[in-house]
């Protein structure tokens, strides 16, 4: 496995993310260690929230929440998934897989031993979290999902993810910052699309952007059903706290909190809400999205 490393240089005066950076080695099943890294903020004794990105961001997404999440008390905390903003890339498409992103993130959690968490997840982060807080019941006190699902092969891909997908595989220039201002409901200015763009000098440093699309699981042959599936059932018993926030502009997954409202236990009686927002509801909604939590969390106490 050929590993990249983006230059610190790249990271250098990014508009709105003054966050020192941290690092921590995980390892899947059948890799090398890799070097994963992380947003600490606030107090280290505070309660735990991990904030799970996507594709392609990484936790440039996270912000404009990252502060006010500390200022209310939380340790905050924000992982890049590997292959993306400051975390090791392993150059080839085919070094990614679902297991291992599930796995590369378990090791993270399990370094850190993080208990008690509140885990945010939206995109891909919903893909891997979910997985994590079926798979980690002990470690996850309550779930937030944000324009995100747990695929387990249900059903087909609709036509904006077949067209995302094929262009993710297809199109010479993956443009992340471009990416993000196209599913947000404001506009992102040139700045701000440049620290999406700053992890990827070129495209040689892509393949993890690159290879997400392909690893969503939507027919009921592909390797990572059963474990979906599982974890699904598992959801099914979960009896925690669980909320969704949704960007109800997000023609992707706008709807998709409903399956996970009817099936979760602990999403009975919360104040789930869809919101003026798109895709990347945290580029839109950061700061509401934070109030919220903050909000929801103390009215359990």
């Amino acid at each position: 496995m050929d590993v990249l490393r983006t230059p610190d240089s790249r990271f250098e005066n990014l508009t709105g993310y003054p966050f020192a950076p941290h690092y921590v080695d995980v390892a899947a099943s059948d890799t090398e260690k890799l070097r994963m890294h992380y947003v600490d903020e606030g107090p280290p004794d505070g309660q735990p929230i991990v904030l799970l990105h996507g594709e392609p961001t990484w936790s440039y997404l996270y912000r404009k929440m990252i502060p006010l999440l500390a200022e209310g008390g939380h340790r905050a905390l924000a992982p890049d998934l590997i292959g993306f903003g400051r975390s090791d890339k392993p150059s080839g498409t085919a070094d990614y897989t679902y297991l291992r992103h599930v796995e590369w993130v378990t090791s993270w959690f399990e370094s850190l031993d993080l208990r008690g968490v509140t885990l945010f997840v939206q995109d891909w982060g919903s893909a891997i979290g979910l997985r994590i807080a079926a798979e980690q019941t002990d470690r996850i006190a309550r779930v937030v999902v944000a324009n995100g699902n747990l695929p387990a092969g249900q059903r087909p891909a609709n036509l904006p993810f077949r067209v995302w997908r094929a262009f993710a595989r297809y199109s010479p220039v993956l443009p992340a910052g471009r990416i993000v201002e196209f599913g947000t409901v404001i506009a992102v200015p040139a700045d701000v699309r440049a620290g999406y763009d700053a992890p990827f000098p070129d495209k040689s440093f892509q393949a993890g952007a690159r290879a997400f699309p392909q690893l969503v699981p939507t027919s009921s042959d592909d390797p990572s059903v059963p474990a979906n599936r599982a974890a699904w059932d598992a959801l099914g018993r979960w009896d925690k706290p669980f909320l969704c926030v949704f960007g109800a502009r997000d023609p992707l997954l706008g709807r998709a909190d409903r399956p996970l409202i009817r099936h979760v236990p602990g999403a009975k009686g919360q104040p789930h809400a869809r919101i003026n927002g798109g895709h990347f509801i945290q580029e839109d909604c950061g700061p509401e999205l934070a109030e919220r939590i903050l909000k929801w969390e103390s009215s359990k106490r």
